[in-house]
């Protein structure tokens, strides 16, 4: 599954064209690097989303944009979720 839609998909993002354009920007990283909106995301992976006032660490527990869709599906697990001050960028 793509990335940007496994954003949407698991409830991260509102929506795709916001993840793609945070993709853009560098606020989305794929094992500790910068990826492409059409990067592939498989279980077990870890993805860093910068929002504007935090950083949010997860690792991926369903790729299946089939079961992403079902309500009771658990995508992914937070690791580590810290603050960062509104002067600075994540990135």
């Amino acid at each position: 599954m793509r990335i940007d839609k496994f954003l949407k998909a698991a409830r991260l993002v509102k929506r795709r064209t916001a993840a793609q354009e945070m993709i853009e920007v560098g606020a989305v990283r794929l094992d500790g690097r910068a990826c492409k909106p059409s990067s592939e995301v498989a279980e077990g992976r870890e993805v860093e989303i910068a929002y504007m006032t935090r950083v949010l660490k997860v690792k991926v527990l369903c790729a299946d944009e089939q079961l992403l869709k079902r309500p009771q599906t658990v995508a992914y697990e937070v690791l580590e979720e810290r603050g960062v001050p509104t002067d600075q960028r994540p990135w």
